[in-house]
């Protein structure tokens, strides 16, 4: 199989890590040479609710039963994908109300920042340097990192930088922008959190000039950082919120939600201002809405934040210099990439999944299940404490 894998199947990095996967369970993932691992990943964020969750699976049985895809997106009324989107209303903030379905949180992305532009009548856009949002052609564009841009231009033209949590730049936003598109927590940069009141600071220079907010919530949406949207922490409200990863409970989803007012727009004028064969996908809306139900119903919420703080006390090692984030989205900061390649590597070796963040090289990620327990944050932490003890050694490393 791994043969297989290298010769037709498409690789996105040099050396991928190649864990043959035999099937996966709870928190563990197992390989097809009998082995088990601790995963502290999720999917990057995916699968919030562990493998195999029985609510999750018993949804998407019982929909494989009645069908399957039936009709492009919008024209048929189907259950699934209808129940989601007024779950979803009814736990999200006026206006808030009306939702896409898209088969990605990269397409759900294309999808707002044409939204923005057929509301204002503007073309501009501004994002943040550091930023991702994907790497579709207009999600990259959006993108602050010109070395993985720089191959693929042109991109879509009329996007600015400014720097996250940096106030002054907010003058940047004038009557030319139509939207400015921000990570809640920016991801691939390090789990960056906005600090003193800047996200409400940026939509209040947004509703001076007219321009529309849009926060993508891809990866600390469904809970993972204490709230069900991360930007609930932080008293804003955005006139358009984007979805994806831990929305589908391991199945490929994305959504946009903005007013009813707003998001009417992309039916009309031209008809099929947004369109897509797959999105709202029965079967992927029922696993969806199993996965929010339980999200939402239980008090997974609320342990993200208490397995946080146990995370945060035990993971205390000289080498670790910060621990960014919050909630279950946490970065651990090593001194150098040498040491966190090391981590991230060894840890595989020794049944524990780690990965990186795409960004910010001295990051390990860690960011399980929802549903980890804490014997299993226990079991891998302790692992990784292992691994940093002998880089100690490894590295000849004084502390």
């Amino acid at each position: 199989m791994k043969k297989d894998f290298f010769t037709y199947q498409a690789q996105t990095t040099p050396h991928p890590l190649a864990m043959e996967v035999a099937y996966a369970k709870g928190s563990y993932i197992y390989t097809t040479q009998g082995e088990k691992h601790l995963d502290f990943v999720a999917g990057v964020s995916a699968c919030s609710l562990g493998h195999q969750h029985p609510r999750v699976v018993t949804a998407i049985k019982e929909q494989v039963d009645k069908y399957l895809h039936v009709m492009v997106y919008g024209e048929y009324i189907q259950q699934p994908p209808v129940a989601l989107t007024k779950l979803l209303a009814d736990h999200l903030p006026d206006p808030l109300s009306k939702t896409y379905l898209t088969n990605s949180g990269t397409e759900a992305i294309e999808g707002a920042l044409k939204l923005v532009r057929r509301v204002t009548g503007r073309s501009q856009i501004i994002t943040a340097h550091h930023a991702y949002h994907g790497n579709t052609m207009g999600a990259l564009s959006v993108t602050g990192f010109e070395e993985r841009k720089q191959p693929f231009r042109p991109l879509i033209p009329d996007v600015e930088f400014i720097h996250f949590n940096k106030e002054q730049d907010l003058l940047q936003i004038t009557e030319k922008t139509a939207g400015v598109i921000l990570e809640t927590i920016q991801g691939g940069a390090g789990f960056i959190l906005p600090k003193n009141n800047y996200l409400q600071k940026v939509k209040k220079r947004c509703e001076e000039v007219g321009a529309l907010l849009i926060l993508d919530e891809i990866q600390p949406g469904f809970g993972r950082t204490g709230k069900l949207f991360g930007f609930e922490h932080y008293a804003v409200v955005p006139d358009v919120v984007v979805m994806g990863k831990g929305m589908g409970g391991g199945l490929p989803i994305g959504a946009f939600t903005a007013s009813q007012s707003h998001m009417d727009q992309l039916a009309d004028n031209p008809k099929l201002g947004h369109i897509t064969t797959f999105g709202g996908n029965p079967v992927i809306a029922a696993a969806a809405l199993a996965t929010l139900q339980e999200i939402t119903e239980t008090n997974l919420i609320d342990q993200s934040l208490q397995k946080e703080k146990l995370f945060r006390e035990l993971l205390v090692h000289p080498l670790i210099k910060e621990i960014r984030g919050i909630g279950l989205m946490l970065a651990v900061l090593t001194p150098s990439i040498e040491i966190t390649n090391f981590v991230v590597l060894e840890a595989k070796n020794r049944g524990l999944i780690l990965f990186w963040l795409l960004f910010e090289p001295c990051a390990i990620r860690i960011t399980p299940p929802l549903t980890i327990s804490l014997e299993e944050i226990k079991k891998g932490c302790q692992v990784i404490l292992s691994i940093l003890h002998d880089a100690l050694t490894k590295y000849k490393l004084n502390t």
